[in-house]
């Protein structure tokens, strides 16, 4: 489905480098099909050189010359990055934005009257191919546009469809949760040297213990509940650590960090 398709990445900063550099060790795209922008020519030049594509500054040229065009910049700046490419997109192009908080309905106005827009939500595990990618589409998308973000995002980890409603909880979810994940798997990790692992050994283990949980999450289909009462046997090590856990109040805090982060998306653009 990607094969012959030109994509155009205007924003190569830190997640949209991410997404060119996966895409290509994924050997989705081969080079000479991306292009990538950059605020700066010497950055453009250097990131151009390094993933062997093309590279520049002028939003308005890559977008002409692209079947896909993902948009990954910063939610402030996508009113003037739409304006910047409006007379070069036309219908027979889809826009894929990566920007959290805003709305396709929000692109789709700065942008020539019935271009397909989709909106996506990737994490940065998407470098590991080991992403959690939301996708909505705007009001012209189809079917065949959706499937398209599905191919270059289901090779850089898992990606699912959803109402565009949803896409702020997925940003506080998954997009932001995993620097949640990073603390929590620090904390276990801290907890290994307070008992006496040397501190490479715990950061290791404890890394290996959040990878092992969630696969047998998503291979067994299993509630994680259930898993959780398998490893909790009576008067055991587990049940009086989980006591600890719920004294300490840390699914609460959980579930509120995830409202907290995606209440903050649903403000940061409006419309």
């Amino acid at each position: 489905m990607l094969a012959r398709k030109k994509i155009a990445v205007l924003g190569a900063g830190k997640l949209g480098e991410t997404l060119v550099k996966a895409l290509l060790e994924a050997k989705v795209v081969r080079p000479e099909q991306l292009t990538l922008t950059t605020r700066h020519a010497e950055t453009a030049e250097r990131k151009g050189k390094l993933y062997g594509v093309r590279a520049g500054t002028d939003n308005a040229q890559a977008a002409r010359e692209a079947d896909l065009v993902i948009v990954s910049v910063k939610p402030q700046v996508m009113a003037e990055v739409c304006a910047s490419i409006r007379k070069s997109v036309g219908k027979g192009q889809v826009v894929i934005s990566t920007a959290a908080s805003v709305s396709t309905a929000f692109i789709e106005r700065g942008l020539a009257p019935g271009v397909p827009v989709v909106r996506t939500m990737p994490n940065t595990a998407c470098l590991v191919r080991a992403g959690m990618t939301g996708i909505a589409g705007g009001k012209h998308a189809r079917r065949d546009h959706l499937a398209l973000a599905e191919g270059i995002f289901s090779a850089l980890g898992r990606a699912l469809v959803l109402d565009e409603k949803h896409l702020d909880a997925v940003t506080g979810l998954s997009a932001s949760g995993i620097a949640f994940m990073y603390v929590t798997l620090e904390s276990m990790a801290e907890g290994g040297v307070a008992a006496g692992l040397p501190r490479e050994i715990a950061i290791e283990m404890a890394a290996q213990t959040m990878l092992g949980a969630a696969r047998m999450v998503q291979e067994t289909r299993e509630h994680p509940a259930k898993l959780k009462d398998v490893v909790t046997t009576p008067a055991g090590t587990t049940i009086d650590g989980l006591l600890e856990l719920e004294s300490g109040g840390l699914r609460v805090t959980l579930i509120k960090t995830v409202l907290h982060a995606a209440r903050r998306a649903s403000q940061l653009i409006q419309g």
